[in-house]
C-alpha cells in the first residue's frame, strides 16, 4: 500500500512537472513556429510550418539584403562589369534600397548590448567591492547603510522616473547623448546594485575567513585577498549577479523610452520591439523573429548560470 502511494505521488509530482514546464515553454515554441511560418500559413494551427521560412531573419540580421530589390538588368550590370570598385558598387545598390521598410533590428541590438554589459560589468564591480565591506568589515554606519540600500530596492520605478528625470535635466546630462548614456547607466546600477550587494554578501558570509586571514599572513593585501581568493570562490554567485544585472538593463522599457526620446542613435530593444510592433511594417513573421532574436541573448545568459551553479568552486577550502 505504501509503495502504491508511493508511485503515484511519484507520478502526480511528474505530471505537476510537466504542465508546469509545457505552459511556460509554449509561448517561445508558438512564438518560433510564426516567425518560421509565410503569410499564407499563419493560419495553419500546427506549430510545425508547412514550409520553413528565414525571410524575416534575415532581413532583421541583414543577410542578403542589399541585392533584394534590385533590378535584373542592374544585376547584370554589377555581376559583367568586374572593373567597378566597391565604393561605386555600393552606391548603385543604396539607389534601390527601400528604406521604408527597413527595421533598424542591429542598431536596436548594438545598443541594448552596449547598455547591458556596461551596466552590468560596472554593478558587479561595485556590487563585489559593496558586499565585501558588509560582509567582512566593520565601520560606523554599516547597518545604516545596508539597510538603506534595500529600501530604495522598495521603491518602484515609476516613483522614481520623474524626479530622476528632472534631476538629470537639472545637470545638463540629458543635454549630449553620452550624458544620456551615463544617465541610463546610472539608473540601471540602482536598480540592480541593491540585491547584487544582497546576494554576494550572503555568499561572502559563507566562505570561511581562515582562508582570508592565512593569505594575509602571507604578505597578501586586503583587495588582493578579494581579486585572488574571494573571487574565484565566489564566481557562481558572482556569475548569477551579473546575469541577473544584464536581464533587467537588457529588457528595461519604462526609462529608456522617457530618457532616450530623441536620440533616436540610443534607442534599445523593447522600443524598437514597440515601434516595429506600431508601424506599417507590424508582419507577424518579422515581429515574432524579432522578439525570438532579442530572447536568445536572455537564455543564453540562463544556461551559464545552470552550468556554474552546478557544484560550488569552494570545494577542498577550509571548513570552520
Amino acid at each position: 500500500m505504501v509503495k502504491k502511494r508511493s508511485l503515484l505521488r511519484r507520478i502526480g509530482f511528474v505530471l505537476i512537472i510537466l504542465i508546469i514546464v509545457s505552459f511556460s515553454v509554449f509561448p517561445f515554441v508558438q512564438m518560433l513556429s510564426t516567425s518560421l511560418k509565410y503569410q499564407w500559413d499563419w493560419g495553419n494551427p500546427s506549430l510545425i510550418p508547412t514550409q520553413i521560412n528565414l525571410e524575416a531573419y534575415k532581413e532583421l540580421l541583414n543577410i542578403g539584403q542589399d541585392e533584394k530589390n534590385l533590378p535584373e538588368s542592374i544585376k547584370m550590370l554589377l555581376d559583367e562589369s568586374p572593373e567597378l570598385t566597391k565604393a561605386q558598387k555600393k552606391a548603385i545598390i543604396d539607389k534601390y534600397k527601400d528604406t521604408g521598410s527597413v527595421f533598424p533590428f542591429m542598431t536596436f541590438l548594438r545598443n541594448s548590448m552596449g547598455f547591458a554589459l556596461t551596466a552590468s560589468f560596472i554593478s558587479l564591480i561595485i556590487a563585489i567591492l559593496g558586499a565585501y565591506s558588509f560582509s567582512r568589515l566593520a565601520y560606523p554606519g554599516r547597518a545604516v547603510m545596508q539597510r538603506g540600500v534595500l529600501f530604495v530596492y522598495m521603491l518602484g520605478g515609476v516613483v522614481l522616473l520623474i524626479p530622476l528625470y528632472k534631476l538629470f535635466v537639472n545637470m545638463g546630462m540629458l543635454v549630449t547623448e553620452s550624458g544620456t548614456f551615463a544617465s541610463l547607466i546610472i539608473i540601471y546600477m540602482v536598480q540592480t546594485l541593491p540585491v547584487s550587494l544582497y546576494m554576494l554578501g550572503n555568499y561572502f558570509r559563507t566562505i570561511p575567513f581562515s582562508i582570508e586571514e592565512a593569505a594575509m599572513i602571507e604578505g597578501a593585501s586586503r583587495f588582493s585577498t578579494i581579486w585572488r581568493i574571494i573571487v574565484p570562490l565566489s564566481f557562481s554567485a558572482i556569475v548569477t549577479v551579473f546575469v541577473y544585472s544584464f536581464m533587467i538593463a537588457w529588457n528595461e522599457y519604462l526609462f529608456a523610452s522617457v530618457f532616450l526620446r530623441g536620440w533616436d542613435s540610443l534607442q534599445t530593444l523593447p522600443i524598437g520591439l514597440r515601434q516595429l510592433f506600431l508601424s506599417k511594417n507590424a508582419i507577424w513573421d518579422r515581429i515574432m523573429a524579432a522578439s525570438m532574436l532579442t530572447a536568445i541573448p536572455v537564455i543564453a545568459m540562463f544556461m551559464l548560470i545552470q552550468k556554474n551553479l552546478v557544484g560550488g568552486l569552494s570545494e577542498g577550502g577550509v571548513k570552520e
